[in-house]
């Protein structure tokens, strides 16, 4: 048996990039995964080549949340797993801690950590109702070391970091049988990661080749970590595999912190 069968899913930011990888992986384990997004053409799109429901979403909408906690649920009577993926870089040409504009670190705690904060209020009744199971929130490596060129993104995955143990240990406590963990991605080759290659190379007046290089070069093991290695992990989280693992950050680098600290 699959490690999801008859597990009910809900993957936010799920129509590209790293979402619609976990999106797929999880289908192939077995469970009824919905996939919500704000970019409708690339949601329905990804939703009718796999063949599981859209919704379109926008993640620091408190009522769209209720709205769509209570479709899912009403669809498939039951929900056992949410993923909390959507989330945006802001920009990348101007947020260092001293050109960062409010407006973009305002924008970037809105989706990342609001939406977030939203998704796991909403996910843990619905969850405790079906009998239990797995908050899923993707953060980034970026939220566990300094990030000066990137001030707001690291500031607010840092936040998700700390949200997702508050609510590991709420739940553990509440007897709610809900388990909550992060998964923080490393240098990963994703649409965003060539937007942070782009921005760098213009800031630097070099090639992008050049910068892309240089990241790969930071990464002990040698490459870019794929969607597909995030989506593995993702699906043991969620599944009864892990059901003693939560408040876990779970970094998935190619060693890129160790190499930090070391």
């Amino acid at each position: 048996m699959k490690r999801l069968q008859d597990k009910t899913a809900l993957v936010t930011g799920g129509a590209s990039g790293l979402g619609s990888a976990i999106v797929r992986r999880l289908l192939e384990e077995g469970a009824r995964v919905t996939l919500t997004d704000v970019q409708d053409v690339a949601g329905k799109e990804l939703a009718a080549k796999i063949g599981c429901p859209f919704i379109r979403q926008d993640v620091t909408e408190e009522k769209q949340w209720e709205q769509v906690i209570r479709e899912v649920s009403g669809r498939f009577g039951s929900l056992h797993i949410v993923v909390n993926n959507a989330g945006i870089e802001g920009s990348f040409d101007l947020s260092n801690p001293e050109t960062t504009l409010l407006s973009d670190w305002r924008a970037v705690h809105r989706v990342n950590v609001e939406g977030t904060f939203l998704g796991c209020r909403a996910a843990i009744p619905a969850l405790r109702y079906s009998g239990g199971g797995a908050i899923i929130n993707i953060s980034s490596i970026a939220g566990v070391g300094g990030t000066p060129d990137f001030a707001a993104y690291g500031a607010s995955k840092a936040a998700v970091l700390q949200f997702t143990k508050s609510v590991a240990l709420y739940c553990a406590r509440s007897g709610s049988n809900v388990r909550c963990n992060s998964i923080h991605p490393g240098i990963i080759q994703t649409p965003m990661l060539e937007r942070i290659i782009e921005a760098r190379a213009r800031h630097q007046g070099v090639p992008t080749q050049q910068v892309r290089e240089e990241f790969k070069r930071a990464i002990p093991q040698g490459e870019f970590q794929e969607p597909e290695d995030v989506a593995a992990a993702t699906a043991f989280l969620a599944s009864d595999e892990a059901r003693h693992i939560t408040g876990a950050a779970v970094v998935i680098d190619g060693g890129y912190t160790l190499g930090i600290s070391s």
